[in-house]
C-alpha cells in the first residue's frame, strides 16, 4: 500500500479523473498487493483494483472529500480497469461529477445550415446570350427564305426610288421638255425594237440615271420613265389604262 493510502485509512474519497462508466465516485480503501490496490465504491458495492502506477498523490484539501489523483485516466470495462482512450473532446468534469454517457450519435440533430450563394448574375448573362442568338437565328431564317422565295417568283427587283416631282417629267414631256428641265444629256442615242416602236436614251451621269422617252416616230417620242447606270426602272409613268411603264422599262435594252 502507497504512503497515500496510510493517510486516508477508513474515509472515503474520490478519484480525479472519475473512473469511466462507474456513475458513483465515492470509495474506500479495502487492500494492496505489491502492484494493485482495492477498492469499493461505497454506493454500489462495486470492488475493483487499480493499478499502482496509476495512482498519484493526495489532496491537502480534505473538505467536502478526500481527492486521490489519478496519473492516467481510467475506463471500467468488462470488469478491469483501463487507460481511457478519448475520441471527443469534452469539457472538464467537477470533482464529485458522476460519470457521464458519451452522446447518442444516432440522436437527430438539427441540420446544420450552409450558405449557398446562387450565381445570379453568370445565369442572367447566358439567359441574354441564349435569348439573342434565338433572335438572331429567327431572323437569319426569315431573310433566308424571303431571298429564296423572291428568287423563286421574279419579284426580287430593287428600284432605287426617284420622286418624278424630283425629276419635274411627265408623260407629255418630249425631248425638248427634258432638256430644259434636265439640261443637255451626256449622250443621247437612238435604239429600235422590232416593229415601228423606237425608244431614246438620254444619259445624265451625274444623276446617276438615264431618261427614256418611246414613241413610233423619233420628232414624236414621249417620256416613259428612267433607268439607272444598271438599266434598273427608278421612274415609271401611268398609262391611261390604269397601269404603269415598269415593265416596258424592264424589257428595254439600255447597254
Amino acid at each position: 500500500m502507497p504512503p497515500g493510502f496510510e493517510q486516508i485509512g477508513n474515509r472515503p474519497f474520490s478519484f480525479y479523473p472519475p473512473v469511466v462508466n462507474i456513475e458513483h465516485n465515492e470509495w474506500h480503501y479495502r487492500k494492496a498487493t505489491w502492484s494493485e490496490v482495492l477498492v469499493v465504491n461505497a454506493k454500489t458495492g462495486l470492488e475493483i483494483w487499480i493499478p499502482r502506477l496509476y495512482i498519484g498523490a493526495i489532496s491537502r484539501i480534505e473538505e467536502p472529500i478526500v481527492i486521490l489523483g489519478l496519473s492516467k485516466e481510467l475506463e471500467y470495462k468488462g470488469g478491469q480497469v483501463w487507460p481511457y482512450v478519448r475520441r471527443v473532446i469534452e469539457m472538464p468534469r467537477a470533482v464529485n461529477e458522476g460519470y457521464r454517457p458519451p452522446p447518442d450519435i444516432d440522436e437527430p440533430r438539427p441540420a446544420s445550415v450552409v450558405g449557398i450563394r446562387t450565381e445570379s448574375g453568370a445565369e442572367s448573362r447566358i439567359w441574354r446570350l441564349l435569348v439573342a442568338a434565338l433572335a438572331v437565328g429567327i431572323v437569319a431564317c426569315l431573310v433566308v427564305i424571303t431571298v429564296l422565295r423572291s428568287g423563286r417568283d421574279g419579284s426580287r427587283i430593287s428600284y432605287a426610288p426617284v420622286l418624278q416631282s424630283e425629276l419635274g417629267l411627265s408623260g407629255q414631256d418630249d425631248y425638248y421638255a427634258i432638256v430644259r428641265k434636265l439640261g443637255n444629256p451626256a449622250e443621247d442615242r437612238w435604239k429600235s425594237e422590232a416593229g415601228e416602236v423606237q425608244y431614246r436614251l438620254l444619259r445624265y451621269p451625274e444623276r446617276g440615271l438615264s431618261v427614256v422617252l418611246m414613241g413610233t416616230e423619233r420628232d414624236k417620242a414621249l417620256y416613259i420613265g428612267a433607268v439607272d447606270n444598271n438599266g434598273r426602272p427608278v421612274h415609271a409613268v401611268s398609262l391611261p389604262s390604269g397601269k404603269d411603264t415598269y415593265s416596258i422599262l424592264r424589257s428595254l435594252r439600255t447597254h
